[in-house]
């Protein structure tokens, strides 16, 4: 059975279009009635689907770019947060096209899968208690990018406050801590914009060393303070 309010959550967070804020009436009341959000967040969530669904187009698609697009520390690419763009995050997209392709699930968009709204579809498709665990393992990416969005005003804040409610787990607040130590970057700066385009570009190609984990496998290691010898598993 689908989650349907993963899905509204997927939408929500993906690039604006037309089609989309024809459709935010309706993700809007999907996600107002999930009982698994607090009253606090459902009101900002409706809050933002108000700001996408009727607000100007070019205003609303302008601010999605500043935001998740020329924005590294708020990169809706889970693995940006982990590898930036070296190459181990292409073995990692690797193993998660894996994934998605032995669950049977094909995204249907140009984005990279490590995009935050492919996952979030494809956790809607997933059994509850799998969707939980893996967003339990991203909590922390969710915390912090929440945090940085208040920062900014953001009402995109809302979508990432749910997650981490969705997740039912507190997130560990060293990781939190570890992401919010990186300093903000800030999106009117071309220049290092330009830094970004020019560096070493992700490669997918095949990898002897790559299986295929889970996805929650994958997401459980990011960003996540390096573990003493003593804590380490046997």
């Amino acid at each position: 059975m689908m989650d349907r309010t993963l899905k509204a959550l997927s939408l929500t967070l993906s690039y604006p279009t037309a089609e989309l804020q024809e459709a935010m009436a309706d993700i809007a009341a999907v996600m107002a009635s999930d009982h698994r959000l607090e009253a606090e967040t459902c009101e900002s969530l409706q809050k933002l689907a108000k700001e996408v669904g009727q607000g100007d187009l070019f205003d609303v698609q302008e601010s999605y770019v500043m935001l998740f697009d020329r924005s590294r520390t708020l990169s809706l690419n889970l693995f940006e947060h982990v590898h930036g763009e070296s190459r181990d995050r292409g073995g990692a997209m690797v193993s998660l096209i894996e994934t998605y392709r032995g669950a049977g699930f094909e995204p249907a968009t140009t984005e990279l899968p490590d995009h935050l709204p492919v996952l979030l579809e494809f956790l809607s498709t997933r059994p509850s208690l799998e969707a939980q665990e893996t967003l339990a393992d991203a909590a922390h990416i969710f915390d912090a990018l929440a945090t940085r969005l208040v920062r900014r005003e953001s009402r995109y804040a809302a979508a990432f406050a749910a997650l981490s409610q969705l997740a039912g787990a507190q997130a560990d607040a060293e990781a939190v801590a570890v992401m919010l130590a990186q300093p903000d970057d800030d999106p009117t700066d071309l220049n290092a914009l330009d830094a970004v385009w020019e560096e070493t570009e992700v490669t997918f190609g095949p990898d002897p060393n790559a299986g295929c984990p889970q996805v929650r496998d994958m997401l459980a290691t990011m960003d996540r303070p390096a573990p003493t010898p003593l804590s380490r598993s046997a």
